[in-house]
């Protein structure tokens, strides 16, 4: 770029860090280059989510750019989530939901720690009052009413609220190396951001109790076990392996997907005679799309399908 237009550019990059009260990533990511608008890539095209992140890093991948990719980047701190990271992510997810060109979004972290928990030191001196009357870590509650499907890809550490991070994802790939725990009560608390409830639907009652009342750890392989991981990869292939899931997710109708995603998730959350209604309803709903007749015609006609997501 020449040095002219460089120059144009600065003060409206700065503005726009400015108007997102946050600084300049401070470092590379993975190897990660710098692009001219001051973004961060690791292949392919660079994309801005509308504001530089401090603690995130984010862009679109996949052959068709059809999947979002969110790194936490907070390696000093194992990836803990503080306030403004949740804060970002949120703006993130929130930005991915309304990109037409996005069908499904993959949250990782680090090979060491994909969240090693929420930010203790932020909590330590918070009272009863003020986590009441604020609603403290209501917030994180975004992640789950995201429509588009996320894939948590884990490797390292997805403790306390790293692992609830993890279970607000509709589906959890693992690498080889992984581990998984709800430590609060070694720290005088308990979960708080939906531990006690996602993790005894997903493994059980019987092993979520040993969990949460002990402390204690499981590997990738009991996560599988257990039912709380899908698939487990090497360390290395880990996030492709996401990413590649993601793409075959968003090749399909993508209003499709979230009728879908809807429908499980109300069979996770709801009564059996409540989830059949509401299956029955997103059912009969996809009649009225103009890709449940493209996917029947393609069907019939013996060819690939062509989703307009209408």
């Amino acid at each position: 770029m020449a040095a002219s237009v460089r120059a144009l550019l600065r003060p409206a990059a700065a503005a726009a860090r400015r108007r997102a009260f946050l600084p300049p990533p401070s470092r590379p990511f993975l190897g990660a280059r710098g692009c001219s608008a001051g973004c961060r890539y690791l292949t392919g095209r660079c994309w801005r989510a509308g504001a530089a992140f401090q603690y995130l890093a984010v862009r679109k991948t996949g052959a068709r750019q059809s999947v979002g990719l969110i790194q936490l980047n907070r390696p000093q701190a194992l990836n803990a989530l503080c306030e403004g990271l949740m804060e970002e992510l949120g703006h993130a997810l929130q930005t991915l939901q309304h990109d037409p060109q996005v069908g499904a979004i993959v949250i990782t972290g680090s090979e060491k720690a994909f969240a090693a928990g929420a930010d203790i030191k932020e909590m330590q001196n918070k009272t009863f009052q003020e986590c009441y009357s604020s609603s403290f870590l209501v917030g994180w509650d975004k992640v789950s009413t995201i429509r588009k499907p996320i894939i948590a890809a884990v490797n390292g550490y997805a403790l306390g609220g790293g692992c609830e991070l993890a279970m607000m994802c509709d589906i959890i790939y693992a690498g080889e190396k992984a581990q998984f725990g709800q430590p609060e009560i070694l720290l005088g608390t308990i979960p708080g951001a939906g531990g006690t409830q996602r993790l005894t639907r997903a493994v059980g009652k019987s092993l979520a109790m040993e969990m949460v009342l002990t402390g204690d750890r499981i590997s990738a392989q009991e996560a599988k076990e257990a039912g709380l991981v899908s698939k487990i990869f090497p360390v290395e292939k880990l996030v492709d392996a996401a990413v590649a899931c993601a793409e075959k997710i968003a090749s399909n109708s993508k209003l499709v997907a979230a009728m879908a995603k809807e429908s499980v998730n109300s069979a996770f959350e709801t009564t059996l005679a409540e989830g059949m209604r509401t299956e029955k309803r997103l059912f009969y709903a996809t009649f009225g799309t103009a890709d449940r007749k493209e996917g029947m015609s393609a069907f019939v006609e013996k060819r690939k399908a062509n989703f307009t997501d209408s």
